[in-house]
């Protein structure tokens, strides 16, 4: 084993695809590394350790036989324990679904993180049945922030950023509906990318809410995510909404940096309840990327209530059978916001649906005078576990409703989003949203690795 293996997925592949180092190398001290640490950090519920080291294996045994080796060449990797992973049952975060029988294949997105030469490691903690803004699980325990453990990662992907952040492995996968991708990268200082609604198949993985749900990848760097989107990309027909849109790559755009670019910073409602720090993060991040111009955006206040009623009615109609059936099982918080949406009017879903039209149509009209909108992605930075209320706009407000306060207007019409961390020595990060029209990640993507540039 060398010395001092690479760190970063472009590393890793660049150095296996050359010999410098064996895949099998990387995924032994990768694995080493969990077992060293994941009893603190609470990152993983599975472990593939077996399947590791085939893949692995698979890949020298490819390199030595004179193939071509994919992008993610001998890249360890981990994804939310809701996507499929043949021979493991999907938890889903709950105790329910973990003793659903194990998977016959992998979810796609699995699939093709293999055929790009990536190692999967194993399966990540996540809030139950993705119904969580803190990663405290009420089953498997809280996965923990390792920039501070006495810190939530903020979920309900929190097993997957935690895992990233650790230096477990360098990218993993997990998903947003509303904020549970770009919450817990604020938390955990990492990169994030939640794309547009139907870019990437969601096929093979446990739902939360169809409308709303999203896929994507966490990374320690914007040229990491970009290389995991794009071997993520393509059309899927077995996902009813993912879009027949040819691939297009990211990871030649990215250098492009801000040229031709018209940036703005959201105010009024995205401004109102933040902490000093997140206004302060979302300021440095407008000056980064010369973003003199403020915008309002009319309506989100609206669109993220619209939100709450989708994911409450969608959400509790995949679970009813076993809220009859098992109530106990549940995590209590869970059971009760299931049960709540279970209840709902028709007529208020109707509503929100009709809402989502309209601000499609707010959201349209800015993106004729703009190509990107930074706003925050959380309104404070990681809380400590346990903690259920916090100081937002001089007043104490339930923790977990809000923590969604800034992500759920945008993932309600779909919109792609890049989460870029902020960070001031001796304090803990926040983190900013870079927004852009619809199939437009090279936008969000070119502003990250601009902000990143600038050393935020």
């Amino acid at each position: 084993m060398t010395a001092t293996l690479p760190a970063s997925a472009s590393d890793i592949a660049h150095a296996v695809s050359r010999g410098e180092v064996s895949a099998a190398d990387i995924a032994r001290a990768a694995l080493a590394r969990i077992d060293a640490r994941d009893g603190e950090i609470g990152a993983f519920t599975d472990l593939t350790r077996e399947r590791a080291l085939a893949e692995a294996n698979a890949v020298d045994e490819a390199r030595a036989q004179g193939a071509t080796l994919g992008p993610l060449a001998g890249v360890p990797y981990a994804v939310k324990n809701l996507y499929g992973i043949a021979g493991l049952s999907t938890r889903a975060g709950s105790k329910i679904s973990a003793g659903d029988p194990p998977q016959q294949h992998d979810a796609v997105l699995v699939a093709r993180m293999k055929a790009a030469g990536a190692v999967l490691l194993g399966a990540l903690n996540m809030g139950e049945y993705a119904y969580d803004f803190t990663g405290e699980n009420a089953h498997y325990g809280p996965s923990r922030n390792p920039l501070d453990t006495t810190r939530m990662t903020g979920g309900s992907s929190g097993g997957s950023a935690a895992a990233v952040a650790a230096g477990f492995v360098p990218v993993a996968l997990g998903s947003d509906t509303n904020g549970s991708i770009r919450v817990p990268a604020a938390f955990c200082g990492l990169f994030g990318l939640k794309p547009t609604y139907g870019r990437l198949p969601r096929t093979g993985t446990f739902p939360f809410c169809d409308s709303l749900d999203h896929v994507g990848p966490f990374a320690t760097s914007t040229a990491d995510l970009a290389r995991t989107y794009d071997a993520l990309q393509g059309h899927d027909a077995s996902d009813p909404v993912c879009a027949q849109r040819p691939i297009e790559p990211v990871t030649g755009e990215i250098a492009k940096g801000l040229d031709g670019l018209r940036i703005a910073s959201a105010t009024g409602y995205f401004r109102a309840d933040a902490e000093p720090g997140a206004l302060a993060a979302l300021a440095r991040a407008a000056q980064a990327a010369g973003a003199d111009d403020e915008i309002e955006i009319p309506g989100a206040a609206e669109a993220r209530a619209a939100a709450f009623l989708i994911t409450n009615a969608e959400g509790s109609a995949l679970h009813l059978a076993n809220l009859r059936r098992r109530p106990a099982d549940f995590d209590p918080d869970t059971r009760d916001r299931f049960l709540a949406g279970a209840m709902l009017p028709a007529s208020w879903y109707v509503a929100a649906q009709r809402y989502r039209r309209a601000f499609q149509g707010t959201m349209a009209a800015l993106f004729e005078r703009y190509d990107v909108i930074l706003a925050p992605s959380a309104p404070c930075s990681a809380p400590r576990l346990g903690q259920k209320t916090i100081h937002l706009g001089g007043r104490d407000v339930p923790l977990r409703a809000n923590m969604g306060l800034y992500t759920q207007p945008i993932s309600f019409v779909g919109l792609p989003v890049a989460a870029v961390p902020v960070r001031t020595a001796g304090e803990l990060p926040y983190g900013v949203q870079v927004i852009a029209r619809p199939w437009r990640e090279d936008h969000c993507l070119r502003v990250a690795a601009a902000l990143e540039a600038a050393g935020l």
